[in-house]
């Protein structure tokens, strides 16, 4: 008799903890979609302003769901805010505006050095690593919240 009430009570364990970590999971997904949701509105408005630098006013919106990101998801989340970080950087560097950065016509006191830097982290936004991230990124937020990172 003896070991079928630590069998049945090891299996109770089981239940408890295994809705335990589901719970956790549910929480940690929950307060990700929250998040996208917060955020949908303004990462909308610079998807529709277009350019980086539109997408570097939502960054701190953008390091916020990283952050928050399932495990599932934190690499691409990762590529894709750690690229604009990257540009924002080598803008800062430079002393340069991202809003009136023109590559055709930078600012004259622009050194070389700092025009390859920005250039190198422009280069690396578009490409299809991070592009890729980016789709991935977009296809998990609607498959586990429901709802589009942007409209």
């Amino acid at each position: 008799m003896r070991p079928r009430v630590g069998a049945l009570a090891t299996a109770g364990l089981a239940l408890l903890l295994t809705g335990s970590l589901s719970a956790c999971a549910e929480d940690r997904f929950e307060a990700y979609c929250e998040r996208v949701e917060e955020h949908r509105v303004a990462l909308t408005e610079a998807v529709a302003a277009g350019g980086s630098d539109a997408l570097l006013g939502v960054l701190p919106r953008l390091q916020e769901l990283r952050d928050e990101a399932p495990r599932d998801i934190a690499d691409e989340w990762q590529q894709v805010v750690g690229r604009l970080e990257a540009l924002e950087r080598a803008l800062e560097d430079a002393g340069v505006d991202p809003a009136s950065y023109d590559r055709e016509a930078p600012p004259e006191d622009l050194d070389d050095q700092q025009r390859a830097a920005i250039d190198g982290a422009a280069r690396e936004l578009v490409r299809p690593t991070t592009v890729a991230a980016l789709q991935a990124v977009e296809t998990q937020v609607r498959d586990v919240c429901g709802t589009p990172l942007y409209q």
